[in-house]
């Protein structure tokens, strides 16, 4: 990627300054910036007022250690991070994520990115993001208990239904959540929306486990829909093997996709009749084991070791649904060799710069994580809307609103990149789509 407009350029180098060694972020802000060339030569206020200097920056960044006891007895110690990236149409929203490649960059790229994909919800909500280098797998339930109840009592004083409402991510279900829900509570004496993907017995919201992956269903069926072309007949490689890439599996199939392929951070199993899904529900959320177990359940099908092998699989549609970064230019070539229709992203920023330039060099439709993965923060919303009324709707109810949301962020996204000059490019789309709503709402808020 390179940036041409001068004063674009010249945040991107002070953005590298101030925070240096954070590829993650200076990446996601790169590919911001590049799509807002057209926006600053049609708006000169926005740089006038310094509304891209400060979005670049967060409003506020909240680092703590984390002290817990194992079951031996030993006190270990981890660092939590919160991010509050942008304010100006709503509350702080976004997940926690606890991985051990936790670090203050991999929080700011992805509360950078929250910025854009709860602006194009149409809800108002704000960016944040947090996390911890805590890995939560190998860990038993008293242990993860004992971290999320120390990691929230820092966090309590930074978060609240009107200020900052943190989700779940990678490594943060349902037990994790609970816990530092129960933390919270106990500690403030208030049981409000202060936490999403809680469960239904307290708050929780019906279809939010399915949304991200629903979500990115919807999006794509969209997408392909303004070509003339749907999920059905067509052969779907999904990676990932989470909750993202259970439910996006399970509504490609809904759809008439056929999903032939699922990954762990091990390796990928490739089913050529189409992935059962009630086996891999049993092995990952039941038994909590490797996707190699699969065949187990299905002898037939192969299992590779390697993870990224999986995009050299033919097939018409593929879903990024594992980390950052998977697909880089050797596999977005070998997916566009094998004649790949459409890539849209389940995962956060799962392409790297060149995979998508291939994408889009050789017209493949491609639907960025910002747009294609809001169904999670989406439904989030949702929830937070049902908190706040004491009240909650059904299944189909959340998931028509859902489905409304999803189809909207792509034509909007849609028209956005047409409108500056850039059809068919989703990735400025999303961009400029999600940035103009928070531009002009910090403007309107003065020098903030």
């Amino acid at each position: 990627m390179s940036i041409k407009n001068a004063y674009l350029a010249k945040v991107m180098e002070d953005v590298k300054k101030r925070n240096p060694g954070e590829a993650e972020f200076h990446q996601a802000v790169e590919e911001v910036l590049e799509s807002l060339e057209p926006v600053v030569e049609k708006h000169p206020e926005y740089i006038e007022r310094g509304i891209i200097d400060s979005i670049v920056e967060p409003e506020r960044i909240i680092k703590f250690r984390v002290p817990w006891v194992d079951d031996s007895g030993k006190v270990r110690v981890n660092r939590g991070f919160r991010v509050q990236f942008n304010s100006a149409i709503g509350p702080y929203k976004g997940g926690l994520r606890f991985h051990p490649s936790v670090y203050e960059g991999i929080i700011k790229f992805l509360g950078f990115e929250q910025i854009f994909k709860n602006s194009l919800t149409g809800l108002p909500i704000g960016g944040g993001k947090g996390g911890s280098d805590f890995d939560p797998k190998g860990k038993s339930d008293n242990e993860v208990m004992r971290f999320c109840q120390s990691f929230m009592t820092e966090l309590s004083k930074h978060i609240g239904a009107d200020t900052d409402v943190p989700a779940g991510d990678i490594g943060v279900g349902g037990r994790e959540i609970g816990f530092m829900y129960g933390q919270y509570k106990r500690l403030r004496n208030e049981f409000t929306g202060v936490l999403t993907g809680k469960g239904l017995t307290y708050g929780g919201s019906l279809a939010r486990t399915e949304a991200t992956g629903y979500g990115l269903c919807y999006f794509t069926e969209a997408m392909l829909a303004d070509k003339g072309e749907s999920f059905k007949g067509k052969t779907v490689v999904i990676s990932g093997s989470g909750n993202v890439a259970i439910y996006a599996t399970q509504k490609a199939t809904e759809l008439g996709g056929k999903v032939v392929a699922l990954s762990d951070s091990n390796g990928y199993i490739y089913d050529k009749n189409g992935i059962d899904l009630a086996a891999v529900k049993q092995i990952k959320e039941v038994e909590r084991k490797r996707i190699k177990e699969y065949l187990n359940y299905h002898p037939e099908a192969e299992y590779h070791e390697g993870c990224s092998g999986i995009w050299g699989i033919k097939c018409d549609i593929a879903l990024p649904c594992a980390t950052q970064n998977e697909i880089n230019g050797e596999s977005a070539s070998k997916l566009v060799a094998n004649g790949v229709y459409a890539v849209a992203e389940g995962a956060n920023m799962p392409s790297d710069p060149e995979a998508i330039g291939i994408f889009q060099k050789a017209g493949v439709l491609f639907a960025p994580a910002k747009a294609a993965n809001a169904g999670g923060v989406a439904t989030s919303a949702l929830e937070m809307s049902q908190n706040s009324m004491r009240y909650s709707w059904t299944f189909e109810e959340v998931d028509a609103k859902l489905k409304d949301i999803m189809v909207n962020i792509y034509h909007n996204a849609a028209a956005a990149a047409e409108e500056y000059g850039m059809k068919d490019n989703l990735v400025a789309g999303a961009n400029i789509a999600g940035f103009l709503k928070v531009a002009n709402a910090m403007m309107a808020q003065g020098v903030v």
